[in-house]
């Protein structure tokens, strides 16, 4: 695991070409209902640190890791501590969605750092009022349900749907990612169940679901995943459940509980599948697998996402060999038209706000041989953007993602 660095004192307030080493924070949540979800962020982070001897353009490469526990206040506290202390030239984080929002905003007071995204995955967080030092290797949280919506109406005949979610933005954006498609094909969403980050007891949620919906769309994320899905089987549920990106994502599916067998045969989206048959991602899986063999048993959104987060800064650098001065405007500019292959095999480029046009995946939950639980694709959706296809202009008019946009009742 990285560890954070004691950082000597400095009398250079900004990063500047002449420095021999470059600094790097990483921000992600190692506290509290994400806490393995952050773990495994990092470790994608250093998966790409490892790739290159901790190295980049002939110049050492120092980690420096910071927690944060969800919230925006303290990814900013974290973010500004390694600024302002350790000195930092790049951030790579936040891993989630509100967390993104915050750190977004507190970077254009910060000119001389460039902020990478982790993971997280809020839709405003590059898609209204962005900023230029702030950038996104890969899509937001609609962007990643790319066909589902689709698929459980036409495919599964799901008529009409509840939905049961974390309160902030990311879950905010997931659901319009499923409802935007959902809802055009004939779709009905009657109710939404909004839930505080490291909720406890499910109870009153579970038994008030209707009885006359068809499946769940679920979009709870680490512990309040597994406490929902638990409490759910528990009660003898039996809807089907649709789930959203982290719902279903390997740090779920490695955990302990009889609930796994309930996702068996979900639909979901994704940019990261687990058991994906490309060339690169067993590349990727056979590295993580090697460097952390006490990790998951296949790389999460996460340890994918920071993975690219940390190999576009290190490709970046490369291309401006190490030249951070002037605060950093060439090192940004080569950002901007940075492409590279990602760890699922498409080519990870930027749009004109400076977040990720991707592919992205159907998947569906399935038992493997050995007892475990994994992901598997049921159709790949190429080159989604952040308007899912739309009109950018009419797509912005539809307003901020929130507890009631979208809505089809």
């Amino acid at each position: 695991m990285l560890a954070a660095s004691v950082i000597a004192a400095t009398f250079i307030a900004n990063p500047v070409f002449a420095a021999e080493k470059v600094k790097i924070g990483v921000i992600s949540i190692l506290e509290g209902a994400f806490a393995a979800l952050g773990k495994d962020g990092i470790r994608g982070a250093e998966l790409a640190f490892i790739e290159t001897g901790n190295k980049a353009a002939g110049k050492d490469v120092e980690i420096i890791v910071m927690s944060s526990d969800a919230s925006p206040d303290s990814a900013v506290n974290a973010a500004r501590k390694l600024i302002e202390k350790d000195k930092v030239d790049i951030i790579i984080g936040p891993l989630s969605g509100s967390e993104g929002i915050a750190l977004r905003d507190l970077s254009k007071g910060y000119q001389g750092v460039t902020f990478i995204n982790g993971s997280s995955a809020a839709q405003d967080t590059t898609f209204r009022d962005g900023s230029d030092n702030f950038f996104r290797f890969g899509g937001d949280g609609a962007q990643w349900m790319a066909g589902v919506g689709t698929y459980s109406y036409e495919k599964l005949g799901y008529k009409k749907v509840a939905v049961v979610a974390e309160d902030y933005s990311f879950p905010y954006t997931q659901v319009l990612g499923f409802m935007s498609e959902y809802c055009k094909a004939g779709g009905r969403v009657p109710n939404k169940f909004w839930t505080p980050i490291g909720t406890k007891d499910y109870s009153s949620i579970v038994y008030a679901i209707p009885d006359d919906v068809d499946a769940i769309f679920v979009a709870l994320g680490g512990a309040d995943a597994v406490n929902f899905l638990t409490q759910y089987n528990q009660a003898g549920g039996n809807k089907p459940i649709i789930g959203g990106t982290i719902t279903i994502d390997q740090s779920i599916l490695d955990s302990k509980g009889p609930f796994k067998k309930l996702l068996v045969g979900t639909p979901a989206g994704t940019p990261t599948v687990s058991d994906f048959e490309g060339k690169e991602w067993k590349e990727f899986s056979a590295s993580y697998a090697k460097s952390f063999p006490d990790g998951l048993s296949a790389p999460s959104i996460f340890a994918h996402h920071y993975y690219m987060a940390g190999k576009a800064a290190l490709l970046g650098l490369e291309k401006v060999n190490g030249d951070l001065s002037n605060n950093q405007k060439a090192f940004r500019a080569v950002l901007e038209k940075l492409e590279f292959v990602t760890p699922t095999g498409g080519t990870m480029r930027l749009d004109e706000n400076r977040n990720g046009i991707i592919d992205s995946f159907v998947t569906e939950v399935f038992e493997r041989e050995d007892g475990t639980f994994g992901n598997r694709v049921l159709k790949v959706i190429r080159n989604v953007n952040q308007t899912m296809g739309h009109d950018a202009a009419k797509f912005k008019a539809l307003g901020p993602v929130s507890r009631d946009n979208p809505s089809c009742p």
